[in-house]
């Protein structure tokens, strides 16, 4: 079985996607900013879980997990870099702070953790990398921009490195889900169409990952409305963006 690193194991799809990978018998090195969360599928799966608790913002913490993983195991086979964050301007705000500290985990913080675990996968057998993206990239949508922008440069970054580290055996997986019920997504204010729970999420990455597909896209419907409206000619978009906006205003 894999040699797997799963960053924001500690809830939502990374929770649940760490049990089913535990449950496949991989060993897996969970990472998250607290430690609490993972104690209990440490004491469950003894010998399959290697504790990697840190801040992948921070790429002091997050050299340091990649070199605990290292002495222990060597090498990675998978990666999935799953934590991420989201927050939403004011309607006609651009708040950049705000924009600062989602750039800073969902590209940022996505970027360290890949250049630190390249090394551990190229060392590793039929090396994976899978990394988590969102559905919204397709589509403009009023006060995501922070968040949007985070996750369309994060896929703009590994579709440019995926054709370097294909060369090498690595493949690379964009995860891109619509909504899914998160401590996340519960804070949201607006209507969540199709919405998924985290646990029948972790279960369509989980199976879909053994065929290192370029894409994970779900669900299939919303994803691909998304992406025949992110087609339509500029002018169209901007009026359905109004039309969106006026609806979640009333």
């Amino acid at each position: 079985m894999s040699r797997c690193w799963l960053t924001g194991a500690s809830s939502g799809i990374g929770a649940a996607l760490a049990l089913l990978l535990l449950e496949q018998g991989h060993h897996v090195a969970l990472s998250a900013r607290r430690a609490k969360p993972l104690l209990d599928l440490a004491a469950r799966y003894p010998g399959q879980v290697l504790l990697a608790v840190g801040d992948i913002d921070d790429p002091q913490q997050v050299a340091a997990i990649t070199e605990h993983i290292r002495e222990q195991w060597g090498a990675l086979d998978l990666v999935v870099l799953n934590a991420g964050t989201c927050e939403y301007f004011e309607p006609g705000q651009l708040d950049t702070a705000l924009l600062e500290r989602v750039l800073r985990t969902n590209l940022f913080g996505a970027s360290h953790c890949i250049a630190a675990a390249l090394p551990l996968l190229r060392a590793g057998q039929r090396p994976h990398l899978a990394v988590t993206s969102s559905s919204v990239t397709w589509l403009a949508l009023q006060r995501a921009g922070a968040y949007g922008a985070s996750k369309a440069a994060l896929r703009y970054l590994l579709e440019s490195l995926r054709i370097d580290l294909i060369k090498e055996g690595i493949d690379v997986t964009l995860i891109n889900p619509g909504f899914v019920d998160t401590p996340l997504t519960q804070r949201n204010d607006f209507a969540m169409p199709q919405l998924w729970s985290a646990e029948r999420a972790a279960r369509h990455i989980a199976a879909r990952l053994q065929r290192r597909p370029l894409e994970i896209n779900f669900p299939a419907l919303f994803t691909l409305v998304l992406r025949l409206l992110g087609a339509l000619p500029g002018r169209w978009r901007l009026k359905l963006g109004q039309r969106l906006a006026r609806n979640s205003q009333e």
